[in-house]
């Protein structure tokens, strides 16, 4: 496969050029990850000034690393570390992720996570399988007699974001606007993002906290059997959250519990096609319907970088770094990293090569794993057995908006 015209490697630097909003590059970087492998794991993207990381070993050990963490301003100021004033026409945004458990450390993220995590725990989790399983073919039932489907907006699009949401306690109908709000929030996280981009964020960010609010207002009144209730009502050590920490941490939970496994339903249907191999073969029992899952897990992960903040002064593979600096860690590329996975470009549901970290690793590993590999357990299985000779209508194009990896759309014909 060729590499995109805008990336060079200088391997005596370990510097690296690359353009992110390349096609060549995001419609399908293994290629670029592969030749990285090969040259350097280690490396400076200088567009976006910045050190990299995307070997297995070292990816999975920073994740562990409490000498990196999520925010830095716990332990140090803006002045301090030359940080510019944070932005006033993302401040709705800035608010709404002020609590997030995907940007807190310890002891306030290990507060918000034990109130949360008992509901994601598997055993929890699979008693949800028959309400996927009927939300499934009710959908497949509106289009499996049709001989062709957009599969993102008919059916992948909307089982996840609904399983979270009733899980949380939000109604079926709010399905639609939590896509919205998600897909502008999404847009905070590419590189390179307009100012347009930004403002759409916020405005989506004020509108999401706005509805939240609303939706734990009658919680409080009506407590429900939901997992907001559960959040508003449960004290941690003689305390309860507050109204800023429960937005926080619903529109994470739904944004997380949705977006990545929405484009993982995508991917791996993509995946599978194109591989040619028997999807009777893939999905003929539990144990193989694991690996499948799990190699489409492996090698078109939906979150490709997960960022970390330097903590204290401290070298990492002949990197010097000090407080403040900013890493980013490419869990895609580390699920290729041929020393942990042979042949790694190859889909091949039979390896046995341990696990990939398609969810992460460490105290922020991803609280919704449980839910998502049960949905795709379930849901991917039952799509081709319900749709028997299905095939690509067209070759499906990627979103631009690296460092997630999901498609545009996913048009098939059976």
């Amino acid at each position: 496969m060729a590499l995109p015209l805008s990336f060079t490697i200088d391997a005596a630097t370990r510097h690296v050029r690359l353009d992110a909003r390349d096609p060549d590059f995001y419609q399908n970087p293994n290629p670029v990850y592969a030749a990285l492998h090969a040259e350097a794991p280690t490396f400076y993207w200088e567009e976006q000034k910045q050190w990299f990381f995307s070997g297995f070993e070292q990816v999975n050990t920073l994740l562990r690393d409490k000498r990196f963490g999520r925010q830095i301003l716990h332990v140090a100021s803006r002045e301090e570390l030359g940080m510019p004033a944070a932005a006033d026409h993302t401040r709705h945004f800035d608010a709404a992720e002020a609590w997030s458990l995907l940007e807190l450390e310890p002891p306030e993220h290990t507060r918000l996570r034990t109130l949360v995590n008992r509901a994601f725990v598997s055993r929890h989790v699979e008693k949800m399988t028959p309400e996927i399983i009927d939300l499934a073919n009710s959908l497949m039932d509106g289009f499996a007699n049709d001989g062709q489907t957009e599969l993102l907006s008919s059916f992948a699009d909307i089982i996840p974001v609904t399983m979270i949401a009733r899980m949380i306690g939000i109604p079926d109908s709010m399905g639609p606007q939590l896509l919205t709000w998600s897909h502008d929030y999404v847009g905070m996280y590419m590189f390179k993002r307009t100012r347009a981009d930004e403002e759409a964020a916020d405005r989506s960010a004020k509108e999401f906290a706005d509805y939240v609010r609303s939706i734990i207002a009658e919680r409080r009144q009506s407590p429900q059997d939901d997992l907001l209730s559960h959040m508003i009502h449960t004290e941690h050590k003689g305390r309860f959250l507050s109204d800023d920490e429960l937005i926080s941490t619903t529109i994470v939970l739904l944004n997380a519990g949705h977006e990545a496994t929405v484009h993982q339903i995508g991917n791996s249907v993509r995946i599978i096609l194109e591989s040619g191999l028997d999807p009777q073969t893939l999905f003929a029992d539990a144990a193989t319907t694991e690996r499948t899952v799990e190699e489409c897990l492996r090698i078109c992960a939906p979150v490709h970088i997960f960022q970390r903040y330097c903590l204290e002064p401290c070298e990492v593979d002949g990197v010097s770094l000090k407080r403040g600096d900013k890493v980013s860690l490419i869990l895609a590329a580390a699920n290729l990293d041929p020393h942990k996975f042979p042949d790694p470009l190859t889909f091949k549901p039979q390896r046995n090569d341990g696990v990939n970290l398609s969810f992460g690793a460490g105290i922020h590993f991803c609280i919704g794993a449980p839910l998502a590999r049960l949905e795709l357990h379930l849901v991917l299985p039952l799509l081709f057995q319900r749709l028997p000779g299905l095939k690509l209508a067209s070759r499906p194009k990627v979103k631009d908006v690296y460092h997630f990896h999901g498609l545009e759309r996913l048009d098939l014909v059976w």
